[in-house]
């Protein structure tokens, strides 16, 4: 089978990065959304108990359902599109799929029984009351990880098909329909939002877990997937997609790991309210992590997977070295303007109900330090998953180990002796992922004989400099503009944050333009073409 020229898999992966962006941008405002709704509605009591039992189900979806089994599955089945068709990709998705149901469930039956101990290990300094809630609204929402797992599978099956707009807007599903039901089913059961409304919170989250499922549905259909069950394991395409898991469970989970250690730090902070800002500040942050990065990386995996399937390693070149320059591209303004312009932002998206201004400045500040490891983020997003379309999967994972252990170390200076609070977490979850970054990078270099290193450099020092006007408009805007920020109107803030993020915009796209940029115009390009306007 043929295997289309890099410079043909690159303009695919632009169109393709431009309605993953899209569809992702969607997903994260609904889930900025469903942040609010829950500061709004739920003091810092109630929110720290549901973000503390979200944590496991959650982690356990990026460890194994969009972490491990995504990244296995779509590198073995998109290899066997390359090189056996796709009868043999099909056979190999109902295989999957069966085991998946499975597994998932038995882990889902497991997590239930075993909650209290894992509730005992991640809040075991949490008062009583906290502890038994956090218990009760675990185990109710441990199933979302089965179906997250399957709906992780269709995502892949659609994706490695060239199909990226649905499974892209299926977590916005997810986030609409926890919004809708988790409020809905939350005010039935108390009016006043409290405690016992977060049964109904969870219940709604489940719901949301079973939409991003089945809204894949039709396309799958449509590619010419048809459901069977199939208990043949004992095949060689299930062996590969364990044997790449076993490693990739342990190399995505460096962030996740990272960010639930936190928040075991975080309950150790004298009083309410730690674990809530980091979640919402993470959440933030994740903005344009999704609508960048992880779009970027989810086009870019599938094209390296069919190149190293037919051993071209300069195709493979050319695609990391082009995602990972537009991924900078397209993050660093945001991370400078994160860090610059922390506090209008939060206030103009939270500052309302229980959330005070008192909670702006503590979420803000853990913002600004989550804010300085974005691009490295995004790197990883690109760089890692190529490590198993290229047989290299223990790399990452060794990789990993190290960086888990270094976001412990550092936590404990950043927070205890260094006195840095909250803000110390943030800031060793982000030095973490630049130095995890800096090893991905190195080791594929070498292996794959080159990233165009040199043109990369050269790209960041621009964008550095591009980067100095928009970092000067937000403080001055913070300076003339949000003075008042703690009593300002909500309109008036609102028309003052747009205006600044306009100008600051403008202020950087005018700097890349004088500097020539390769990458903006394949930005622009995909501009044009989602405007529909011609070239």
């Amino acid at each position: 089978m043929t295997t289309p020229s890099a410079q043909q898999q690159n303009q695919l992966s632009k169109r393709a990065a431009g309605v993953v962006g899209l569809a992702v941008a969607c997903s994260r405002v609904l889930g900025l959304v469903r942040e609010v709704v829950l500061a709004a509605l739920f003091g810092k009591y109630a929110t720290d108990v549901f973000y503390q039992a979200f944590r496991v189900p959650n982690l356990l979806r990026d460890l194994f359902a969009e972490g491990a089994l995504s990244t296995a599955f779509i590198t073995t089945f998109s290899k066997k599109i390359a090189t056996e068709g796709d009868g043999s990709a099909w056979r190999l998705a109902n295989k999957m799929a069966t085991l998946t149901t499975v597994f998932m469930s038995l882990v889902t039956l497991l997590g239930v029984v075993f909650a209290p101990q894992l509730i005992n290990i991640l809040a075991g300094a949490w008062p009583s009351d906290k502890q038994a809630l956090t218990l009760q609204l675990t185990q109710i929402m441990f199933p979302f990880i089965l179906l997250v797992s399957l709906a992780a599978l269709a995502m892949g099956m659609l994706n490695a098909k060239n199909v990226f707009g649905m499974p892209a807007m299926a977590s916005s599903f997810f986030n609409l329909g926890s919004i809708v039901a988790g409020v809905s089913l939350g005010w039935w059961m108390d009016p006043h939002f409290g405690s016992r409304s977060l049964i109904g919170l969870s219940m709604g989250t489940l719901i949301g877990g079973l939409l991003q499922l089945v809204v894949q549905f039709p396309a799958l259909w449509k590619v010419g997937f048809r459901l069977h069950l199939d208990f043949a394991w004992r095949d060689e395409g299930v062996r590969q997609i364990l044997i790449l898991m076993g490693p990739a469970v342990i190399a995505a989970s460096a962030v996740q790991v990272n960010v639930m250690v936190n928040a075991n730090f975080a309950s150790h902070i004298l009083g309410d309210g730690p674990v809530s800002w980091l979640q919402q500040s993470f959440r933030l942050m994740q903005l344009p992590l999704g609508i960048f990065g992880v779009a970027v990386g989810t086009v870019t995996l599938p094209v390296v997977s069919r190149f190293a399937a037919v051993q071209d390693l300069s195709g493979v070149r050319s695609t990391l070295s082009h995602g990972l320059r537009l991924a900078f591209l397209l993050t660093i303004p945001c991370a400078v303007g994160l860090i610059f312009f922390a506090e209008p932002i939060i206030s103009l998206i939270y500052q309302r109900g229980e959330f005070a201004y008192f909670s702006t400045q503590q979420t803000a500040a853990a913002l600004q330090f989550y804010a300085v490891g974005l691009v490295a983020y995004s790197g990883i997003k690109v760089l890692a998953p190529a490590f198993y379309a290229l047989n290299r999967r223990n790399l990452p994972m060794m990789v990993s180990f190290f960086s888990i252990a270094t976001n412990y170390l550092l936590n404990q200076v950043f927070t205890f002796q260094l006195g840095f609070g909250h803000r110390g977490l943030a800031l060793s979850t982000s030095l973490v992922a630049i130095i995890n970054f800096a090893i991905l990078y190195l080791m594929m270099a070498r292996h794959i004989e080159g990233l165009e290193t040199r043109m990369l450099l050269k790209n960041l020092g621009k964008l550095a400099l591009a980067s100095l006007p928009l970092a000067l408009v937000c403080v001055a805007a913070n300076r003339w503009l949000f003075a008042g920020l703690a009593t300002m109107a909500f309109l008036p803030k609102l028309v003052a944050v747009l205006g600044t993020i306009i100008l600051a915009a403008a202020a950087f796209g005018i700097s890349v333009a004088l500097l020539r940029i390769e990458e903006v115009e394949d930005v622009l390009a995909i501009i044009r073409r989602k405007l529909g306007l011609r070239q």
